[in-house]
């Protein structure tokens, strides 16, 4: 260990999400690039009227895609071709991304005419629903953002290429609002990183600005706290629909920005993003260490 780290805890499971806003896959190895897990968010659905990416952050509109899972249909490998997704749609059928008509079976199935696409356009957006996080009921509060805010170019990312989610944030969430089910797949996150035991805190608000090394050569430098949206309140598989969640977590975790919207303070935050410095490969289990030093420009 290099004297300027110290432990944070072990990688206890890994995600990736083939099609952005669908159900993922729980994976025990992973490939990390500069665009995060090797095949994570590789396609998004295009609304063919609008122009947006579909997102489940606008679920008036989108909500079926949390009802829709995607999977490989083979461990992607790094410099191959992606290998094909299967999506299981609400009513249990099963496409293939390799499907002349995949288009027409995800029209059929969300109900708008849509596209499966590889890349996202030139200065893509997303709609989503930013009403108010205490719950009041005022009418939804739509607005129109871009994407990919500290990610690459042509990536379907809502900010950055790696979300880090860690046991005891979750651990806390369930002391908050123990009438509900905290569960890591409701946030959606890439890695969660089990820390000390006992630790029930929000720890990760501690590595912002600071650099996550895991195995021998991946390296995250964790540069924004995770904003949460009204994503992890709904319906997603066996758990249910849970709008107290969000609003115990805006009781007790704002944060500001450092990166994204430097001076904004984000009112309800669960985990961290991060951009990923240094590539390689990962497994369940792989140590996690924080390096204390602030981060430095890259080379």
């Amino acid at each position: 260990m290099h004297p300027s780290e110290e432990p944070a805890g072990t990688v206890v499971s890994m995600w990736r999400y083939p099609v952005k806003s669908m159900q993922g896959e729980e994976i025990d190895q992973a490939e990390i690039t500069g665009r995060g897990v090797l095949g994570d968010r590789a396609y998004a659905v295009l609304d063919r009227q609008t122009g947006h990416i579909a997102s489940a952050k606008h679920p008036g509109k989108w909500g079926a895609l949390l009802a829709c899972r995607a999977a490989f249909a083979g461990p992607p490998r790094p410099s191959a071709p992606l290998p094909p997704v299967w999506i299981t749609l609400p009513d249990g059928a099963v496409v293939s991304s390799a499907q002349p008509d995949v288009d027409r079976a995800l029209s059929r199935a969300l109900g708008r005419d849509v596209a499966l696409v590889s890349r996202a356009p030139e200065a893509a957006t997303r709609e989503a629903d930013r009403s108010p996080v205490d719950g009041s009921a005022a009418p939804a509060t739509i607005v129109e953002e871009p994407m990919a805010l500290a990610a690459p170019a042509g990536t379907f990312f809502d900010v950055a290429a790696v979300h880090v989610l860690t046991t005891a944030t979750l651990d806390r969430l369930r002391d908050l609002h123990p009438s509900g089910r905290v569960e890591a797949p409701r946030f959606r996150p890439n890695l969660v990183v089990a820390t000390a035991p006992g630790e029930r805190r929000f720890v990760e608000n501690d590595w912002i600005g600071r650099a996550l090394v895991i195995a021998a050569e991946v390296r995250l430098d964790v540069i924004d706290p995770c904003p949460r949206c009204v994503v992890p309140t709904l319906a997603q598989g066996d758990l249910p629909r849970d709008p107290g969640l969000l609003r115990a977590l805006a009781r007790h975790n704002a944060v500001a920005s450092a990166t994204v919207a430097p001076g904004v303070v984000f009112p309800a935050v669960a985990g961290v993003y991060a951009t990923v410095r240094g590539e390689g490969a990962i497994c369940r289990g792989a140590a996690v260490r924080l390096d204390a030093a602030p981060l430095s420009p890259p080379r």
